[in-house]
């Protein structure tokens, strides 16, 4: 087998290391263009932006459930076929050890989002009884409906349209037919060589990353909102904006220098060191924390999640309520469509010698389940201290304060004080890790090429951290509003996902055949 790196850029990217000029406008144009319209009339720009987050949420939102519910089904269902034993890059033994693989993954996919989340949703819905149960809220009975409302929400549908399908579609088309690793690449086997050579190519990629960039300053803008408040209430820290510029600027170092390491370095050990440090703090919650409510707690909210997984991945505003749909199921669902492309293209880069079966498997089945585990040790230890009295964070979590739920549980568990600073170095570390892979996957896009030139990993992950500093200076609902936004960017960046539904299990018995895996005619490959 071959282990030649691929690195052809389409010849619209003259200069392409240094990145796309159209991509590179459009991009920052949008930057430049949501803040300055924001200092202009903050209200205006939220009101616009709501009305179609709005409308995207109540019109699309069926539409976003169907693409992750198909995503994950049809993927599971290749990984089931002989299909799935071609190998990634068509190496026989892979790049990176299992482990640091897995690191990886685990940091880039789940990272900060997952983490802010991971404490304060599941009590949310223990306290406000999700619209698929009718049990009473703050009961012992609610306890599986909430667990499991928040796994469908992060589980199998949410990680599987990051990087199955898609991914497969970029491995076959980059390390077998020379073509690069861009969003534009997916919609290939649709378009041919139109949407690699013109203009509708650079819109198509300008449009993923402007997806990322919207989703990835959010948690980069609420981590410095985060870390301020908890240092704040820890070690009486002013919370104010100065102390937040000096926590997205530490971020920002360390994500930055990340990224311009590259995968094998800095990337790879951050991650690396995450995962242990959320393991040790995995192990002290569940040995020293509420042990036999959360075993059951897991127990019984995953059974949840199974038996009733259709009902809550069905369920649209004709059947819950409109303004629950469009702030949790369809918010979510959307945010994950928004992230797709460019997840897709950073899980492919790195699982070079990996079979297709073991990178389905592992971004599909296994991190969700550590998912699972993850939410069930946070949000099921602040069930257990909200059940019990020991906290209450109703008026909290009305009022969407998931930092106070955040803090507040962390200071709940075993180790008080000392347990919430780790949890808040876990929470910026995850952040950090989604700033460095998304600064190389934005770089790569630039390019097409996956040794993008590291002063533009730089710019990417610079850029999104002063964003975050601007909105953050007009207020943290400003950040809120971005987030929104990229509800509405996960619509063109469905239609270039959508594709892949069909075209995933092509690419990937397109591949066995070239390895000779199973029997078939074989596509004439890149050299």
């Amino acid at each position: 087998m071959s282990d030649a790196k691929l690195s052809t850029a389409p010849a619209s990217t003259a200069g392409a290391r240094w990145g796309d000029p159209l991509v590179l406008s459009l991009t920052v144009g949008f930057i430049l263009v949501f803040c300055i319209l924001s200092l202009i009339d903050v209200d205006m720009v939220a009101n616009a932006i709501g009305a179609g987050f709005a409308w995207t949420a109540r019109t699309l939102g069926a539409y976003f459930q169907l693409l992750l519910l198909l995503t994950f089904f049809i993927a599971i269902g290749l990984a089931a076929t002989p299909a799935a034993k071609a190998r990634i890059g068509d190496l026989a033994v892979p790049e990176m050890s299992t482990f640091k693989w897995l690191s990886i993954i685990l940091c880039t996919l789940l990272a900060g989002g997952g983490v802010f989340f991971a404490a304060g949703e599941p009590v949310y819905h223990f306290v406000v009884t999700p619209p698929a149960f009718d049990t009473e809220a703050g009961t012992a009975a609610a306890v599986p409906g909430a667990l499991a409302q928040a796994f469908m929400h992060w589980g199998f549908l949410a990680w599987a349209v990051l990087g199955t399908l898609t991914a497969v579609v970029l491995a076959h088309a980059h390390y077998v037919k020379g073509q690069p690793l861009q969003p534009r690449t997916l919609l290939y086997p649709v378009f041919g060589e139109r949407v690699m050579r013109g203009a509708f190519g650079g819109v198509v990629d300008a449009l993923c990353v402007i997806a990322v960039v919207a989703g990835t300053v959010g948690p980069i803008g609420f981590l410095a909102t985060q870390v301020s408040f908890g240092l704040h209430e820890l070690l009486g820290w002013s919370q104010g904006y100065g102390t937040q510029l000096v926590i997205l600027a530490a971020l920002g170092a360390i994500y930055v220098t990340s990224a311009v390491s590259g995968i094998e370095r800095g990337i790879q050990l951050l991650s690396r060191f995450n995962v242990m440090l959320a393991l040790a703090i995995a192990a002290v919650i569940f040995v020293f924390g509420p042990t036999l409510f959360l075993t059951n707690a897991f127990t019984q909210g995953f059974g949840e999640y199974l038996s009733s997984f259709f009902r809550m991945a069905t369920m649209t505003a004709e059947t819950a309520p409109a303004w629950w749909m469009q702030w949790w199921t369809v918010f979510f669902f959307a945010w994950f469509i928004g992230y797709g492309p460019l997840m897709a293209i950073f899980v492919a880069r790195i699982s070079r010698g990996r079979s297709v079966r073991e990178m389905i498997l592992a971004v599909a089945v296994l991190a969700p389940i550590a998912t699972t585990v993850w939410f069930t040790l946070l949000g099921g230890s602040g069930i257990h201290y909200q059940l019990t009295g020991a906290i209450d964070l109703t008026e909290a979590l009305n009022n969407f304060q998931f930092d106070v739920a955040t803090l507040t549980v962390a200071q709940a568990l075993p180790g008080g004080t000392l347990m919430a600073m780790a949890i808040l170095l876990l929470t910026t570390i995850f952040v950090a890790t989604t700033g460095d892979s998304m600064s190389y996957a934005i770089a790569v896009v630039g390019s097409g090429h996956d040794e993008p030139n590291p002063l533009i990993r730089a710019f990417w992950g610079i850029a999104m951290a002063l964003m975050a500093a601007i909105l953050l200076y007009m207020g943290s609902g400003q950040i809120s509003v971005l987030q929104q936004f990229i509800v509405i960017t996960a619509i063109p960046v469905s239609l270039v996902l959508l594709p892949s539904l069909w075209t995933g299990p092509k690419a990937a018995y397109a591949m066995a055949r070239e390895q000779g895996l199973i029997d078939g005619p074989r596509e004439p490959r890149h050299d």
